[in-house]
């Protein structure tokens, strides 16, 4: 097995923390549907049992407002969620392009000076890199977990906690 560029294993723990992110943003998403639907039914119990002391138009009312509340509150962590998925999404794009342009003008660099020091110090980081991406990983899996437990059903990982195969090279020139 050939040893994974650095750039390639920075990726990976760029991708996993967008994933966490993800997971993390599922779990916010699925709670917050959870707690409204809590508090909806908690209501509409609270007022079936004072339903007798008041008035129909107003028992109408109140059951009206909390349901307009209560798609107003689930609209705001829709709303709220889908822009963090946005965000994590551009953030994870842009960053693995960054690697990727700071790998290519590494290459470059050392085609041009001759020197190779860049690429010795990649090929040294490479092995404590992919042991803090198979954390990562690990993390991943577990804000998984986590989101299934809020979402009430699971929820699969996005990628497997191990580093990828590396990735064709691509030179400023090829680029």
């Amino acid at each position: 097995m050939t040893q994974p560029q650095l750039s390639s294993v920075t990726v990976d723990v760029i991708e996993s923390y967008g994933n966490t992110a993800k997971n993390v943003i599922q779990a916010y998403r699925a709670g917050g549907e959870r707690l409204v639907g809590y508090f909806g039914k908690r209501w509409e119990s609270a007022l079936d049992e004072s339903r007798p002391q008041l008035e129909k138009d107003v028992a109408k009312n109140a059951s009206a407002a909390q349901k307009v509340l209560g798609a107003y509150t689930l609209k705001g962590v829709t709303l709220t969620a889908d822009g963090a998925d946005t965000v994590v999404d551009s953030v994870v794009r842009l960053a693995g392009k960054g690697v990727a342009q700071v790998a290519a003008n590494a290459t470059l660099f050392e085609e041009k000076t001759g020197v190779t020091a860049l690429n010795t110090l990649a090929q040294a980081a490479v092995p404590a890199a992919v042991t803090v991406s198979n954390l990562f990983g690990q993390i991943e899996k577990k804000s998984a977990a986590l989101a299934s437990r809020a979402a009430g059903k699971p929820v699969r990982a996005k990628r497997a906690a191990t580093a990828r195969k590396p990735r064709a090279r691509k030179t400023a020139a090829a680029a």
